[in-house]
Formats: C-alpha cells, sequence, structure tokens
C-alpha cells in the first residue's frame, strides 16, 4: 500500500488541479499519470446544467464509441424463435427466454455485462425488473436494448456500446477505453462521446449545460478538461486512421 501510495503522490503532482487543460495535454497526462501493472480503464466524467429530479432532464441514450472499450462484453438476448437464431448467429453469448429468467431469478446469476431483449417478450422479462434494474442491466428502449433488430443489437453491444446516463448529482460517467489504446484512440473516443453528449442538451435545460469535464485512469488522478477547447477541436475533428 505504502508503494501505491507513493506512486500516487508522485504522478499527482504532475497535475495542476486548478487548471483546466486543453485536450490533448490532458489525454498526455491520463497516459503519464499511469501507476497499475494492469491495463488501466480511462473514464471521463462530465458534470451537466440539469436538473436531474425533472423527468424532462434525464440524460440516456447508449453511444457506440469507434474503438470500442477494450472489454470482452458478455451480451444475455431473451428472444424466441427466429430472434434467437438470429442473436446466436450474431455471436451473443447467452440467448433464451424462461430458462434465462429462472437462472437469474433462483440462482441471481449475473454473469452477463449487457441484457437486450425483442418488444414482444418484454412482459415476460419485466418480473426481473427489481433485480436487473438496480445493476444497470435491464434491456430498454432509451439505449436500444429493446429491438427487433436484435443482430445489430447484438454487434453494438460487443463492439463496446456504452450506456450514457446522469446520476442524481447531474453527473454523467462513461468509460472511453484503456491507457493501453494509445493516444489517437482514446482522443477519438473521447470526442465522439463529447460530441454526442453535447447534442442531448434537453431544450428545458436553460444556461450552461457542459459544467466541468475530469478525465482518469483508473488510479490516477482526475485531469480537468477545458471544454472550450473541446468545442475548438470538435470543429475540426475527424477520426484518426
Amino acid at each position: 500500500m505504502a508503494t501505491n501510495g507513493k506512486k500516487y503522490n508522485e504522478v499527482k503532482e504532475k497535475v495542476d488541479t486548478k487548471m483546466s487543460y486543453a485536450v490533448d495535454e490532458a489525454l498526455k497526462l491520463i497516459e503519464e499519470t499511469k501507476t497499475a501493472k494492469f491495463d488501466e480503464t480511462v473514464e471521463v466524467s462530465v458534470k451537466l446544467g440539469i436538473d436531474p429530479r425533472q423527468a424532462n432532464q434525464q440524460i440516456r441514450t447508449g453511444l457506440v464509441l469507434p474503438h470500442g472499450i477494450g472489454k470482452d462484453i458478455k451480451v444475455l438476448v431473451f428472444a424466441t424463435g427466429e430472434k434467437e437464431k438470429e442473436a446466436k448467429t450474431a455471436g451473443a453469448d447467452y440467448v433464451g427466454l424462461e430458462d434465462l429468467i429462472d437462472k437469474i431469478s433462483n440462482e441471481n446469476w449475473l454473469d452477463f455485462d449487457v441484457s437486450i431483449a425483442t418488444p414482444d417478450v418484454m412482459s415476460t422479462v419485466a418480473k426481473l425488473g427489481k433485480v436487473l434494474g438496480p445493476r444497470g442491466l435491464m434491456p430498454t428502449p432509451k439505449v436500444g436494448t429493446v429491438t427487433f433488430d436484435v443482430e445489430q443489437a447484438v454487434k453494438e453491444a460487443k463492439a463496446g456500446r456504452i450506456e450514457v446516463k446522469n446520476d442524481k448529482g447531474g453527473v454523467v460517467h462513461a468509460p472511453i477505453g484503456k491507457v493501453s489504446f494509445g493516444f489517437d484512440k482514446l482522443r477519438d473516443n473521447f470526442l465522439v462521446f463529447m460530441e454526442s453528449l453535447t447534442k442531448m442538451k434537453p431544450s428545458s435545460s436553460k444556461g450552461t449545460f457542459v459544467r466541468k469535464i475530469t478525465l482518469a485512469n483508473t488510479m490516477g488522478p482526475g485531469v480537468k478538461v477545458d471544454f472550450v477547447n473541446v468545442r475548438e477541436v470538435l470543429k475540426g475533428f475527424q477520426i484518426a486512421a
């Protein structure tokens, strides 16, 4: 523990907590502040100018980042008939309906990262709401996980589709990749995330929408990002080849 504390303090000195960095500077600091032996996840946190108590100001959607998030995603699909076959062909890890519902209900089995359901079975899947809902695993149309386009949904989930959702404090947290991705891929993912998020501003939200942006790797200090610079960079942004 002492060694980890020393390493953290050393990298923390590289970050000026009072300063908001330009995008490129912030991402370089993320690489420089890696301390763990494992491949750390890079996460973005954005404080939004919304009232999270208001239903019409909630932020919730799904987003596929250009380079994924560097994780092997286990996908479960609730479906029957032809859609069950479609899910298996698309690469879903678990496919079924009553058998999966029983396994989750009776064994508290939750060995999957994303669940998808066709609309016609949602009345049956609904009984899992109290189990899957609090864990963010319940299929929902808002993020594209209740759909008849099972093939596309499975492929997007496997590619690292992330859920963008504000918490009770009006903050959105999301992974944008691994430190090992390198500068270019992390930059692409971050900018695609920010471009998509800024377009989600609810019409009922007044004033400044994006109030604070922070990047951090798993074991490193937070690095604040200048949103004015983000907007400037987005004007000429193209995904790296």
